[in-house]
């Protein structure tokens, strides 16, 4: 399939202006195909700001923020690019987006990440009814973004087609998560400055399958095989060696601060399908995990083995920033650039495997294409 290119501009609204939203406010402004044309806040602080500053964009676009949803739905915008924080709130945001879909509006969005691919993760009478309510509204949901999203659907069952035979793959994150700021995310779900025996919600069994089990089965699923279940849940938990300073809070020695967990899919025993993540709040510590590439702070690591072996590690970092800033502007323009298929795609839960090929139409510096913010 190529990729959707629309008769005119779609109209967007972006949900939420934090760590992810601003970038997604500023790549939309940057889109030949998108026009934004609202923007939800929860912080009624930030209610009629103009979204070019709320941004940091250094200009304003003519568009206010509003923590008036049903103002924005009643807009009746092409699709909302939903970039709340979803992770302590999954089944909140969930209804957020069953809200937008019933109302007739396409959603992309960074999260909640396990529908992504929620075969397996949620009841089947809960899909049924978020088919239901695409269904009921004519609209589509499609969730990505580089982790769940890119980094382990798209680029590692793209290298799958220059394989012979596979025998395992293996889509991995070694980042250092210090520059990392989201507390909740650092503080409550990894645990991360907390007393090893107080263990963070990723570690408490099952979660890990709920929030990556949707990488290894969509993984599976475009390979067509079928996993023993229950997936198998492995966490290496370490403790600081010295006071570490980050910027969502400071990690003292003695609390944990570092660790390294698998998701292995098995077919009759045996791994095939494996998502690691090594993460660190001190990138010179436990030397015997994987690392990054010399002179980077972090990637993305594709290995392939088989018949051929292969390795790819993707690694990303911003203009002005480091890999995390880079992560959280490529999570914003995987939904954004995936918009015009999500839109055009039969109602339903839009995944990787449905999608035509979605790349930067437009983006290009200097393009005639490149909007610009000169709407």
């Amino acid at each position: 399939m190529s990729q959707v290119i629309p008769d005119q501009p779609l109209r967007a609204v972006v949900w939420s202006t934090g760590t992810i939203g601003r970038h997604a406010i500023a790549g939309i402004d940057a889109h030949p195909d998108l026009e934004l044309v609202g923007v939800w806040v929860s912080n009624p602080d930030k209610d009629g700001k103009d979204a070019g500053i709320l941004a940091e964009m250094g200009r304003e676009l003519g568009v206010a923020a509003t923590t008036d949803r049903d103002a924005l739905i009643a807009l009746k915008p092409d699709v909302i690019v939903h970039t709340a924080m979803a992770d302590d709130r999954v089944f909140e945001c969930i209804e957020d987006l069953i809200s937008f879909v019933e109302a007739g509006i396409n959603v992309t969005s960074s999260g909640p990440v396990l529908l992504q691919w929620p075969d397996k993760i949620l009841p089947p009478e809960f899909i049924e009814r978020i088919e239901t309510a695409c269904a009921d509204g004519g609209a589509s949901l499609h969730v990505n973004g580089i982790d769940p999203g890119f980094a382990n659907d798209v680029l590692p069952l793209v290298m799958t087609s220059l394989s012979q035979r596979i025998d395992e793959v293996r889509v991995m994150e070694i980042c250092d998560y210090s520059t990392y700021y989201q507390p909740v995310v650092m503080g409550e779900l990894f645990g991360f400055g907390k007393p090893m025996d107080e263990l963070g919600m990723l570690w408490h069994p099952g979660i890990l399958t709920m929030a990556w089990g949707s990488v290894v089965r969509q993984i599976a699923a475009g390979l067509d095989v079928v996993l023993d279940e229950p997936l198998t849940e492995n966490v290496d938990r370490r403790a600081a060696e010295k006071d570490t300073p980050s910027v969502s809070g400071d990690v003292p020695a003695g609390t944990m601060g570092a660790v390294r967990f698998q998701l292995i899919g098995k077919v009759d025993g045996v791994p095939r399908v494996v998502l690691e993540h090594v993460t660190r709040t001190d990138a010179a510590t436990q030397p015997e995990w994987e690392t990054p590439p010399a002179g980077t702070d972090g990637c993305y690591r594709v290995k392939i083995t088989g018949e051929p072996m292969m390795q790819v590690d993707f690694t990303h970092h911003g203009e002005h920033g480091d890999h995390n800033v880079s992560g959280m502007i490529t999570t914003a323009q995987r939904i954004i650039n995936a918009a015009p298929a999500v839109v055009a795609a039969p109602p339903g839960i839009v995944t990787a495997l449905d999608l035509p090929l979605v790349t930067g139409r437009g983006l290009v510096a200097g393009g005639a294409g490149v909007a610009g913010g000169n709407r």
